[in-house]
């Protein structure tokens, strides 16, 4: 006995590959989603790209902060403040993570990116910030 494919047996061979071969370039393709630094004080910010290795004085109401990008993380060195909360928070590697200066008004934070769409206001790698 043979088996005979009929038409719509053809239509649901190729619709089953074409959402298999879809689903594996979505899936392997990548969302071209990167994390981005994003240090904020004192009326001015700046973005850099998480992997980015540079040292960053950010002016504050007690003086200077220092932020360091190095190896895919992000701490603060130094700051002007008493307590220095800021500075044995530690490094940062990941979206959603922040460190915060508060007596000098500087914030350091992890934030998810895309190579394509908007972007918040301020938050778009440049020439100005890279």
């Amino acid at each position: 006995m043979q088996t005979v494919l009929r038409p719509l047996d053809y239509v649901a061979i190729g619709l089953a590959l074409s959402v298999t071969i879809l689903s594996a370039v979505l899936v392997y393709a990548g969302t071209g989603a990167y994390d981005r630094v994003i240090i904020k004080g004192a009326g001015e910010h700046w973005v850099f790209p998480q992997g980015a290795a540079e040292l960053i004085r950010v002016a504050g109401p007690l003086g200077d902060t220092v932020v360091e990008l190095r190896d895919h993380t992000v701490r603060i060195l130094a700051s002007p403040c008493v307590n220095q909360t800021c500075v044995a928070a530690g490094a940062i590697h990941s979206h959603g993570q922040w460190i915060a200066c508060l007596p000098n008004q500087v914030l350091v934070s992890i934030q998810r990116g895309t190579n394509s769409g908007p972007t918040p206001q301020g938050t778009e790698l440049d020439g100005a910030a890279w």
